[in-house]
């Protein structure tokens, strides 16, 4: 038996932001796999939480697999820095159970989730939305950025705001000779000017507040992935028509819904 092993450079040499958008357009259109969600939680000794989430899935007959992800927030802090997240994914033949690959499963991620993104803009944003706010420089964030300028070519600013300024002008740097990229210092004006907000944080309290946003202004909440994790408040759900890419990962699992919906918002 051969198990084949696709690392991120595999990935990344092979996708592409328009296949992939065109691929979850498609599968979108086609029979939902069974889907489940395990997330376990422990406290680490500076008292953060660590996360340890399982995202498996199964297309009967086809495919199935599952992602195994762990969230560290304290690692970009320690002596030696790494990423917060990491990731792998199983691959197995859906007629037979037989393994067929594993993958790097946070550069699948970056991928995946960038896509959704830029996808969920397609669909949802005005057509003539000019200016895209990156909330968030982390290592999501340029993937964000590149995913809507695939389905947004004519995208005339991109604004980028973090709570660190020094990771917003580094995320900027990637994009030093694009026109009309802007570290912002102020969130509340540069929401007021987005046709598109991207979050992609990982927020446990709100980022966005509904007042600040300009009517048809598109919302996208990628960061949080707990009960406890916020980037937009009451007001922002309050004010939204909601879509969400899948009901079984998101109504019963995210904070920016799952704390409204208890309020009765």
């Amino acid at each position: 038996m051969t198990l084949l092993y696709h690392s991120a450079e595999d990935i990344a040499r092979s996708l592409t932001f328009e296949g992939l958008i065109a691929h979850l357009r498609q599968g979108h259109r086609e029979a939902p796999a069974a889907l489940d969600r395990l997330l376990m939680g422990r406290k680490s000794p500076s008292g953060t939480e660590n996360s340890y989430l399982l995202l498996p899935a199964w297309q009967q007959g086809r495919s199935l697999g599952v992602k195994v992800v762990t969230v560290f927030p304290d690692n970009p802090k320690g002596p030696r820095p790494l990423p917060s997240v990491h990731a792998v994914y199983l691959l197995f033949d859906g007629s037979n159970g037989r393994p067929l690959a594993a993958l790097d499963g946070t550069e699948l991620t970056y991928w995946k989730t960038a896509s959704y993104s830029a996808l969920a803009a397609d669909y949802l944003a005005r057509r003539d939305a000019k200016t895209l706010l990156m909330v968030g420089a982390g290592a999501m964030s340029p993937f964000l950025i590149r995913a809507h300028q695939s389905v947004r070519p004519r995208l005339e600013r991109i604004l980028v705001w973090n709570r660190s300024r020094e990771k917003a002008v580094d995320l900027a740097a990637g994009w030093s000779k694009t026109p009309g990229l802007e570290v912002v210092d102020a969130l509340e004006g540069a929401v007021e000017r987005a046709d598109i907000i991207c979050c992609a944080t990982a927020s446990r309290s709100p980022l966005i507040a509904g007042s600040w946003l300009k009517p048809g202004v598109h919302l996208d909440l990628v960061g949080g992935f707990t009960p406890e994790m916020r980037e937009a408040d009451d007001e922002a759900v309050r004010r939204a028509s909601i879509f969400v890419d899948c009901r079984d990962t998101t109504v019963d699992c995210v904070g920016d819904l799952m704390q409204p919906i208890a309020a009765g918002v």
